[in-house]
């Protein structure tokens, strides 16, 4: 892990040149995703079925291609009563706090009129869920219950199963959502299907899912057909720590990130040399026992980084720069850090809310914002699945009193028509 102190002379430029470390899909990777969407645009089914074929070896048909309620339920027998209750105890923590995030109507009476705001929910929306050997089934809970606390009334799961192989805890969690609609499909080609139909596949509002750097460069050039959640980079995680801090647990929190993939960023700041050095010894032991520590490992060579500052409000400034997917804060007077930090996906605060415990169950949702947008972007939540509509009624005499500012305003900007659609009311 590369250590490095805000007085080195090179601090400045190296640290913007970590924060440019580009996650973006590269072109290489935006040509073959280009080419695979215009096929799927252009045959529908046909380069679907093809596509799925090639990458996933799993034959599909029109029949095939969604997965049955009998097939669920063979699947369904592999899970334990004990991890089906788990999903359950899961799923009612996340909902209990999306609850809270429902967006009430709006409405105002002035002298001229009334005016209002309505929201409603998106009628139906694609989730992606990344299948193969690993198991996301918390992907499933987080994407699906904002979703339906919305109110959207469709929702649509596509799932790769590679060998025709369908993971059973991904089928468990849809289960326990209640997502009967589930297509055995994935990559670039699922993202297409969603985005723009198929004779199997009716078209979605919006795509929300993470997935590799396919699906991510997938979701981007199809934004606009429909809408997505988000560009997901790496997964990062920043801990903030002063002399008070547990090495132990500074330790624990970067691996659980870093074991991630070999592109996940773990960073360390911290005003203690003294704690920089003990949790860099932790870190190395605990690397030796944790079961992915080669992946561990590759992630805190690559992109592992530990940086020693004089002041509490250095470290600060460095967090707000990097606005860091998970921010973990390890010090005696939290407060007064939190007063002072405006860029961060979510905050886990103290020895008791290592950020696991938000991906999955204590309740907030653990899609956050990556790659420095949480300078602008908010985890997902209920709010991402329901659009605004204002409305507007004016009295006779309301636009009367309005109107001559709106003829001297479309004047001033060269549109006489929209003067004159007024000025037609009081002819």
């Amino acid at each position: 892990m590369q250590t490095v102190n805000t007085t080195d002379r090179d601090f400045a430029k190296r640290w913007k040149q970590y924060l440019r470390a580009s996650s973006q899909p590269t072109p290489a990777v935006q040509k073959t995703v280009a080419r695979i969407l215009g096929q799927v645009r252009r045959q529908g089914d046909k380069a679907l079925f093809a596509l799925t074929k090639r990458y996933d070896r799993c034959a599909l048909s029109t029949r095939s291609v969604r997965i049955s309620r009998a097939e669920r339920k063979r699947v369904l027998r592999q899970v334990p009563a004990a991890k089906l209750r788990l999903l359950q105890r899961a799923a009612r923590r996340i909902r209990r706090w999306h609850e809270q995030q429902k967006q009430a109507d709006i409405s105002l009476t002035t002298p001229q009129g009334r005016m209002a705001l309505r929201w409603t929910p998106l009628a139906r929306v694609g989730l992606y869920v990344p299948g193969g050997q690993a198991a996301y089934p918390s992907t499933v809970l987080m994407n699906a219950i904002p979703a339906q606390v919305a109110g959207v009334a469709e929702l649509a799961m596509v799932t790769p199963t590679p060998g025709g192989k369908l993971n059973p805890y991904t089928i468990a969690a849809a289960e326990v959502m209640g997502i009967d609609e589930i297509y055995r499909i994935g990559g670039a080609q699922a993202v297409a299907a969603l985005a723009y139909g198929t004779k199997s596949i009716p078209a979605v509002d919006k795509i929300v899912g993470p997935g590799n750097a396919y699906v991510a460069s997938a979701k981007q050039q199809v934004f606009g057909t429909v809408d997505i959640d988000m560009i997901a980079g790496p997964t990062e995680v920043l801990i903030l720590a002063d002399g008070t801090a547990d090495p132990e647990l500074v330790a624990s929190d970067l691996l659980s990130q870093a074991e991630h993939d070999p592109d996940a960023r773990p960073v360390l700041i911290s005003t203690s040399q003294r704690l920089l050095d003990q949790s860099l010894i932790a870190l190395r032991k605990q690397l030796q026992v944790t079961p992915r520590r080669d992946i561990a490992r590759r992630a805190i060579r690559r992109n592992g980084l530990a940086i020693r500052t004089s002041k509490q409000v250095e470290a600060i400034a460095l967090a707000n720069e990097m606005a860091a997917e998970h921010l973990v804060l390890m010090v005696g007077n939290p407060k007064r850090w939190l007063e002072k930090i405006r860029n961060a996906g979510a905050i886990f605060i103290g020895n008791y809310s290592p950020v696991a415990s938000g991906d999955y169950t204590a309740g907030p949702n653990h899609v956050l914002p990556t790659a420095g947008t949480a300078r602008f972007a908010s985890p997902l939540g209920v709010y991402d699945f329901v659009k605004a509509t204002s409305r507007l009624q004016l009295t006779r005499k309301g636009l009367a009193e309005l109107a001559p500012d709106i003829v001297q305003l479309a004047e001033l900007e060269g549109l006489a028509a929209h003067g004159d659609s007024v000025k037609a009311r009081f002819k």
